[in-house]
């Protein structure tokens, strides 16, 4: 018996018709959602927050650090934390990348290795319970923590030239324009001593705001903090694209201030950085407890550092790609951070801890720059920058003569722009001095005078060029 063939009505060839187009639909739509959901691929660029960051509490006190606890190596490994910054290059290129090996500087020279962790948690209660045997600062850290950071500081690591800077809107022409407004920062880094350092060259005071909406001082530069120096720079072009323009500018480092000016559609500019004006100094801070049981150990960091500075100093295309992977930048982005930075040599090194250098803020100038860019409100009892020194292994390598031939080498860098230097000054600050009856002679007997010719000198000292 032959089965007939079954055969479809149009109304069951029209149901099969939108049951077949639904199930595509369905699946195409759950493909672009697993492909939503899934991470992005990396393009080199930071992504444009898709909210603004939180702003941080305002702390009115600086932060206890937990007591000190012992440094327990395994495997002889060194652990130390570095951020995302092409200053610490030296450290990367000496250790030929992140991870312990036996190739690096370190290990071939002095029979240890060494373990570097990117990260930008400034946690110095890590270092203070040994957790870490040593870490990467600024010296104005140093001034804020005082006496309760359980470290040394054994070697300048360099200075920042053009990796920090204030980006504002572009109505906004000085320093002194701030005045009355918001600035976004992070509070007790570098980025927030810059700003204090400029405001208190330009004559202005400091207020700290608890938000975005709360009322500023009319007279002083208004800061709200945010967790670091990104967000800072994502906080600020969050609000100038929302047209709100509550806030006026934003302290941050590279490189979000190239990113926040790009992505700013020209309503912002870069009004300043740091890059002739060399206050931001990097410098290796060792356990201290660590540094006095492993003094061998501690002067290897110090040669291998130098070592590794002096070969990015030389040869930088070399260490492009080791550098970059370390950070996950290309060539050309690592290139070009590497151009924000100095790397300090040995006479460098100490000529900065002797307060001999004339080309650049020294260590204890900058720490004392610090204590007044804060204020006795924050650092209530500040203690001596020479409790931090432990220059022994700097000058052992002095009198082996293993850097006899290095210079040092900081010079003022050139623009390419022609005619005027400045269309508009940085900051003006009225300073009076008063002369002797009758006389051009200035009255040195008058304290006054005594305090601006030192501001003056100190200006001129850490700003390579100036006249």
């Amino acid at each position: 018996m032959t089965m007939a063939e079954p055969r479809f009505t149009l109304l069951g060839k029209l149901v099969s018709v939108v049951l077949i187009a639904g199930l595509i639909t369905l699946g195409a739509y759950m493909i672009m959602q697993r492909r939503g959901s899934a991470p992005s691929q990396s393009t080199g660029e930071s992504p444009a927050p898709s909210e603004a960051p939180e702003v941080a509490e305002v702390q009115v006190d600086v932060p206890k650090l937990a007591l000190p606890a012992p440094v327990q190596l395994k495997d002889n490994i060194v652990p130390i934390e570095i951020s995302e910054y092409a200053g610490y290059a030296g450290l990367i290129a000496a250790n030929g990348g992140l991870e312990p090996n036996e190739s690096s500087v370190f290990f071939k020279e002095h029979g240890f290795k060494v373990k570097l962790t990117v990260s930008e948690d400034e946690d110095w209660s890590e270092l203070n319970e040994g957790r870490i045997a040593a870490s990467v600062t600024t010296v104005d850290v140093l001034a804020i923590y005082g006496r309760q950071f359980h470290a040394v500081v054994p070697v300048q690591i360099g200075f920042s030239r053009g990796a920090d800077g204030l980006v504002v809107r572009s109505d906004i022409k000085s320093i002194n324009g701030l005045k009355g407004k918001v600035v976004a920062t992070a509070q007790f880094t570098e980025v927030d001593f810059f700003i204090r350092y400029l405001a208190q060259e330009a004559g202005l005071a400091i207020n700290a705001v608890s938000g975005i909406d709360a009322t500023p001082h009319p007279d002083r530069i208004n800061l709200i903090y945010t967790q670091d120096g990104f967000a800072a720079g994502d906080l600020f072009l969050s609000d100038l694209k929302s047209g709100k323009n509550r806030i006026a500018g934003g302290v941050t480092w590279e490189p979000k201030m190239s990113e926040v000016v790009e992505q700013s559609g020209g309503k912002a500019h870069l009004l300043t950085t740091n890059r002739n004006l060399l206050i931001v100094a990097d410098v290796l801070v060792v356990h201290r407890g660590f540094a006095e049981q492993q003094p061998k150990i501690v002067a290897g960091l110090v040669h291998g550092l130098l070592e590794g500075n002096r070969m990015v100093r030389e040869r930088p295309d070399t260490y492009l790609d080791v550098v970059g992977r370390a950070f996950k930048w290309t060539r050309d982005e690592t290139k070009a951070e590497l151009a924000s930075v100095h790397l300090s040599n040995l006479p460098e090194n100490l000529a900065f801890f002797s307060g001999e250098i004339d080309e650049a803020g020294s260590f204890g100038g900058i720490y004392q720059s610090a204590i007044y860019a804060y204020g006795s409100d924050l650092i209530k009892d500040p203690i001596d920058s020479d409790r931090f020194l432990d220059l022994k292994h700097l000058q052992a390598l002095d009198k082996s003569g293993i850097y006899k031939d290095q210079k040092i080498a900081i010079a003022p860098i050139r623009t390419a722009a022609s005619g005027t230097l400045e269309a508009d000054p940085l900051l003006s600050k009225d300073i009076r001095f008063l002369f002797e009856p009758n006389s051009a002679i200035l009255d040195l007997s008058n304290q006054e005078n005594v305090v601006n010719l030192d501001a003056i000198k100190r200006l001129l000292q850490v700003s390579p060029g100036s006249t």
